[in-house]
């Protein structure tokens, strides 16, 4: 593991605990790969520390550590080792936690310990006075040892509540003992945004320790928190990649990050990361296996995306009237969404977000959207279906709906058996290129079914179906109508390895929905393809 930190400076600090505080998410179960894959992430991104877990308390971080070391080099980030003070009544010089983290190789090491002081009676079961003993003495120990220490005072606002001077005492001790940074915990996140500035400006005047904080979301005001702490003088945050954490999580990275940077006017990051800030996020979420948050601040797919029509034509004449930044300053962008809300600005600037040349056509803008309010009142939902919306658009520029090939009829049919099972088989007639095709196929579903003989009948004319995979499927029971006889409404995605866009069909029968969302997503891969189309 080398390490070469190239942060902008040490006087404000960017500390990741996703590989540590993260982990404890319900649902994430990270392997020691997929803690090295973040760790390289986080290291691209520019953070000054990354906590990498606790070695010596299980064998997977053990592992991580010991890995680090040979297969990461790392180019902005010190890596970070996590543990806490030594056992009442022992000596950190011979305490093997306190051992273990000298083993880990990692240059710098956090100290979790106790500043409540009814948790150092009740958990520690030691006195209040051993308990700075042990701050002392094992912080003392690692920096004799020629390690970097910072100290997590966790329970830190509950126990300033309860003994504010006991409290105090526990950070005094550590910044004389020699920890470069107090970090104030809000381990149980009740704390909110007015409560926490008071509490870190009287603990910075009153022990003159360099003060961080770590705040969870309890309340949703991790982020709020941590910036309130800024405001109060703290020079240390510590954040979770997309608030992974506990319970509800924790400070979220990315807009605490966003907002040091853009708000603050603070330089925490090395030049040009934060515009590769969306694509971070959208990586360690495809890591730990969960899907990214559509409406996150900044990074989200949402983030600046606009939808009512009085929005749009703001938008139109200048995109600051909606937006609080440019959406490429973090990497991501901004995105018209087209609904029964649009009006001729949506329309337009949709148009113009996906290439198309409307000119100055008004009264072709407003066949637009009456088509699409019309279609919605029907139950078509085009924001979550660029795609077929883009075809509705075309169809009405180009005067006649694209077409790669003429459906003549189609027919799925699922089959009880005696056995339990069922069989699914479908039959699709059409025509391509002027040849009558007539394709069956089987299928785990009659939806599969009917994807599979399309593929097969479709193939071998069209060789660039062959990259095409349905990727989610969606079926959605509208409103205002009653169990079997309802409107149903399908959104298909489909893939072909560069990208994926969402298709939509609207049927009394979820077959029929499906088969029109199957349509609109073969035709815009062909699109996509760049074949011509031939009727």
């Amino acid at each position: 593991m080398t390490t070469k930190a190239t942060a902008p400076d040490d006087t404000f600090h960017v500390f990741d605990t996703t590989l540590r505080d993260g982990a404890q998410r319900e649902g994430i179960n990270l392997t020691v790969a997929d803690k090295l894959t973040i760790a390289r992430h986080l290291d691209d991104f520019g953070v000054g520390f990354i906590e990498g877990g606790w070695p010596g308390a299980n064998p997977r971080d053990t592992e991580f550590f010991a890995r680090a070391q040979q297969e990461i080099h790392f180019e902005h980030a010190q890596l970070v080792a996590f543990g806490a003070t030594r056992r009442a009544g022992g000596k950190a010089a011979e305490d093997p936690q306190v051992q273990a983290l000298l083993d880990s190789g990692a240059p710098v090491v956090t100290l979790v310990a106790k500043s409540h002081d009814r948790h150092v009676e009740l958990a520690l079961r030691t006195t209040l006075e051993e308990n700075l003993e042990m701050v002392r003495d094992t912080v003392a120990h690692l920096r004799e040892q020629g390690r970097r220490v910072f100290v997590d005072c966790e329970h830190f606002f509950d126990g300033y509540r309860a003994n504010p001077e006991y409290a105090k005492s526990v950070a005094r001790t550590a910044h004389e003992a020699g920890a470069d940074v107090v970090i104030l915990c809000d381990t149980n996140g009740g704390m909110l945004p007015a409560q926490v500035q008071a509490v870190v400006s009287t603990v910075l005047a009153d022990t003159g320790a360099r003060l961080g904080i770590h705040a969870q979301d309890d309340t949703g005001c991790a982020v709020a928190n941590t910036l309130a702490a800024v405001d109060a003088g703290a020079t240390h945050v510590q954040c979770t990649a997309n608030g992974y954490g506990e319970r509800v999580g924790n400070a979220n990275l990315f807009p605490v990050v966003a907002a040091l940077e853009l708000k603050y006017g603070k330089t925490v990051l090395h030049d040009g990361a934060l515009a590769d800030m969306t694509r971070i996020s959208h990586a360690i979420a495809e890591v730990v296996n969960l899907t990214p948050s559509t409406h996150q601040p900044y990074v989200g797919v949402s983030a600046f995306a606009h939808k009512a029509g009085l929005h749009a034509s703001a938008i139109k004449v200048d995109p600051d009237l909606y937006q609080h930044i440019d959406p490429e300053r973090v990497g991501n962008t901004m995105r018209m969404l087209v609904s029964d809300m649009a009006g001729r600005a949506s329309i337009e600037l949709k148009g113009k977000e996906l290439g198309i040349d409307l000119g100055d056509d008004r009264a072709l803008v407003q066949r637009v959207v009456e088509r699409v309010k019309e279609r919605e009142l029907a139950g078509y939902t085009y924001e979550a279906a660029d795609a077929s919306f883009e075809l509705l658009l075309r169809a009405e520029v180009e005067g006649r709906p694209r077409r790669y090939f003429r459906v003549e009829s189609w027919r799925a049919i699922v089959e009880n058996r005696p056995d339990g099972t069922h069989a699914n088989e479908a039959t699709v007639k059409l025509w391509a290129k002027g040849e009558r095709i007539v394709a069956t196929a089987e299928g785990n579903g009659p939806v599969n079914a009917l994807d599979r003989a399309l593929r097969v009948g479709l193939e071998r004319i069209y060789p660039q179906l062959a990259k095409l995979e349905l990727i989610d499927y969606k079926v959605r029971i509208l409103e205002g109508r009653t169990g079997t006889e309802s409107t149903t409404r399908v959104l298909i995605t489909t893939g072909d390895g560069s990208g994926d866009w969402a298709t939509v069909g609207v049927a009394e029968n979820v077959i029929a929905a499906s088969w029109q969302a199957l349509e609109d997503a073969y035709t815009y891969g062909l699109l996509r393809a760049g074949v011509e189309p031939t009727d």
